[in-house]
């Protein structure tokens, strides 16, 4: 899937003791650069400032003033050094716009042969200099991954694919609207969440008793168009030839309600309680509706996770594709790099093996309810293939959100089991899984299948000032 196109205000960087006409041919291939990466531009323009670069605190007043009015469409700012650049025009044109989104600092590179007075542009030395100043203004910074780059060069484009991520994932976090449906299960202490920690951090969440979407639910007539719609996207979206009509029925009514809360609410994800709440009193499970949900880039996590559903949320919005919740949930024989994921399920469709996978009882939840009351679940085997795994927790004895992120893969080896589950191999398991028990970490964890955990380590560190361990690949 295509990810959100993201807007970048530039900064171009000019001193007027270097070569000034680098500006002009420096901010022509960035911004040649950002077009065919599908990244949008905002930047003053050679008729507002000598080649359009920013030096002078009257050229810093003059790009702040674009930038603010543009706030709504910049999602992070470029700062390109075609030459030294004055650090005080970088800083001042921050601080005065004031956009609070993240920052790529960027340097040419001078090229041997051409160091006279001419042609040097000492963008080297200039971009330390203007770290600096970012650092006395307060304002964080991202670096390019070399020191100076060619912004034609392979390692520049991968530096703005990576940053636009940045953007997408601190932006999205700092104003996300989360809706949960039912309360924490009572056997589920481990999904225990501060909501005033995530409002903190912007992320507000909102909550419906599962009593008022059931009698929703309820009042809705079988025949309702916006009921027998509701069924046909569900056969549409998985094999349901084994569920009863009933049961189809139920759950098209509640993925109806669902639907109407989460869009009058303007929820981008919401977390909804199953166990064993809706099987005893509405006898259907909403793992198909929520997995629908997750494919449509609204992230459902379940047993009211709200913790979790923020760790799916990031990596939807670096990643641009669906996310999914699993339990780390059994080890796989003696290879200790080796475990195996789990959930009954609700995962989306596009990360099982089968196109088009099939609608099952809860095998679970059945042996206490029945098996007729647990129609729902969506399962399979994930595909093989890398993932990123991320988990977000509220540490409400510190005061504080943390995380933990890394990557992996889910493999092919044999293993045989129901509901949605695969292999995993991760690089140091074990270190991680002492991590995850020594710091009291949930058995939930979000995975996308896209490697994105540079990204979601940058953004939820340096921009939203979180505690997060990155457990890199060895």
């Amino acid at each position: 899937m295509k990810t959100q196109r993201i807007t970048l205000g530039v900064i171009v960087g000019n001193r007027g003791f270097f070569p000034s006409y680098l500006c002009r041919s420096g901010r022509e291939a960035v911004l040649r650069v950002l077009e065919e990466e599908g990244i949008g531009a905002v930047a003053v323009g050679p008729e507002d400032t000598e080649h359009g670069s920013v030096e002078s605190l009257s050229d810093a007043r003059k790009c702040a003033e674009l930038f603010r009015a543009h706030r709504e469409e910049i999602a992070g700012i470029l700062v390109t050094l075609p030459n030294f650049g004055d650090e005080r025009g970088v800083a001042n044109a921050l601080r005065l716009a004031d956009l609070n989104v993240p920052v790529l600092v960027h340097a040419f590179p001078d090229v041997i042969g051409r160091a006279s007075i001419d042609h040097r542009r000492d963008s080297f030395c200039g971009k330390i200099s203007v770290c600096n100043n970012l650092r006395q203004y307060g304002i964080p910074f991202s670096l390019t991954k070399l020191h100076t780059v060619e912004p034609e060069s392979e390692s520049f484009r991968r530096d703005v694919r990576w940053f636009a991520a940045v953007c997408r994932v601190a932006n999205g976090m700092r104003r996300a609207r989360f809706g949960v449906l039912g309360a924490r299960p009572a056997a589920f202490n481990t999904v225990r969440f501060s909501e005033k920690l995530l409002e903190r951090a912007g992320i507000s969440v909102e909550t419906l008793d599962l009593s008022e979407a059931f009698g929703r639910a309820t009042a809705l007539a079988d025949d309702d168009p916006r009921v027998l719609a509701k069924i046909d996207s569900i056969k549409a979206y998985a094999d349901a030839g084994s569920v009863p009509a009933d049961s189809i029925v139920r759950i098209a009514k509640l993925g109806v309600v669902i639907d109407d809360w989460r869009l009058a609410n303007e929820y981008d994800a919401t977390a909804i309680q199953c166990w064993t709440s809706m099987e005893e009193h509405f006898g259907v499970v909403p793992c198909t509706l929520m997995s629908m949900m997750s494919e449509g880039l609204v992230p459902s996590a379940c047993e009211s996770d709200i913790a979790g559903t923020a760790a799916m949320y990031a990596l939807m919005v670096a990643s641009g594709q669906p996310s999914a919740l699993l339990d780390w949930n059994n080890n796989y024989g003696e290879e200790q790099d080796k475990g195996v994921v789990f959930h009954c399920s609700n995962l989306p469709r596009s990360m099982f093996v089968e196109d088009k996978p099939p609608m099952q009882y809860q095998e679970i939840i059945a042996g206490s309810v029945g098996k007729d009351r647990t129609w729902g679940t969506i399962g399979g085997r994930l595909r093989a293939g890398p993932f990123t795994f991320l988990r977000i927790s509220t540490d409400d004895l510190r005061g504080a959100v943390t995380a933990y992120v890394g990557e992996g893969s889910f493999t092919d080896d044999p293993f045989d089991t129901f509901g949605g589950y695969g292999v995993v191999q991760v690089p140091g398991f074990q270190e991680l899984l002492r991590h995850i028990c020594e710091n009291g970490y949930e058995h939930h964890v979000a995975v996308n299948p896209a490697l994105v955990a540079d990204s979601i380590h940058e953004a939820l560190t340096k921009y939203l000032g979180w505690d997060v361990y990155y457990h890199r690949r060895q």
